[in-house]
């Protein structure tokens, strides 16, 4: 189990990147009493709108906030933050682009967002530990690749990472999802650019997945098209959740070395 006020601030560019990319790792750290704190670019405004639509575009984004807390609070986070960064309508031929960002303010709002969750741990524990107790932090972020090349995921890792450079030698360890590994059961999701240093077993976990990609409505089509045609039928939003039965992490930051395996508190996390 992790220790009292461990915390995890987890950067991903659109409501249900947390749930449908690394939500099992997500689950299993809250259940091991990790603070999870998901913090969100944008509000998915150019997503899909459910099918038949389920709300006006204007509307979709704060109907995908609400979405994306519910899938949080399935998950087990103690908090969700939006960054007000506005997600561009997809293009002609499923054209996707990243927000309109200033990448090193978007780095400065990320190191704020990381001292603040720090800070705010110290304070909840410093009455039960030592003088000089700090409580333990880690990043986690979209892969180098944004798992399928999405331009927004790939705007969150680069967020991520240079926030981490921003944090300088107080910077918590640095982990990124959708690590690449034999027999992935979503290799279109692996970053090819990010071996795996950690493959999750998530089976016990799937349940809280479930309940949390169920929040997502607006994007329920979206969830099963893909394997509806590779299956050559209509699969359900259960089957597909139920395969993917592992998810995996690379550390970035500080480096490994080739062959090494990490030794940190967010490996301490995954094994406890």
């Amino acid at each position: 189990m992790a220790a009292v006020n461990d915390s995890m601030v987890c950067v991903v560019a659109h409501p249900d990147d947390e749930s449908r990319l690394c939500g099992g790792i997500l689950a299993l750290l809250a259940a091991k009493g990790v603070d999870v704190h998901i913090v969100s670019l944008t509000r998915g405004e150019g997503g899909e709108l459910g099918e038949p639509p389920l709300c006006t575009r204007e509307e979709l984004g704060a109907v995908r906030e609400r979405e994306m807390r519910c899938a949080c609070a399935a998950l087990g986070a103690r908090s969700v933050t939006f960054l007000d960064y506005v997600d561009p309508l997809v293009g002609p031929e499923n054209a996707l682009f990243a927000p309109e960002a200033d990448e090193a303010t978007l780095a400065g709002q990320i190191a704020e967002i990381v001292i603040a969750i720090g800070a705010q741990a110290w304070l909840r524990a410093r009455a039960s530990f030592p003088k000089g107790w700090t409580p333990t932090l880690a990043i986690l972020a979209h892969g180098t690749n944004g798992e399928y090349g999405h331009p927004g995921h790939r705007l969150a890792h680069r967020g991520a990472r240079a926030a981490v450079a921003l944090l300088g030698d107080s910077a918590p360890v640095f982990y990124t999802f959708g690590a690449s590994f034999p027999d992935n059961p979503r290799p279109r999701l692996g970053n090819a650019d990010d071996p795996a240093h950690f493959v999750v077993d998530i089976r016990p976990y799937l349940d809280r997945v479930l309940a949390a990609t169920l929040c997502h409505k607006t994007q329920h089509a979206l969830f099963v098209r893909r394997r509806s045609k590779v299956q050559g039928r209509p699969v359900s939003i259960e089957e597909v959740v139920y395969l993917e039965t592992h998810e995996a992490v690379r550390r970035q930051w500080p480096p490994v070395a080739d062959g090494q395996a990490p030794e940190d508190v967010f490996a301490s996390w995954l094994s406890a």
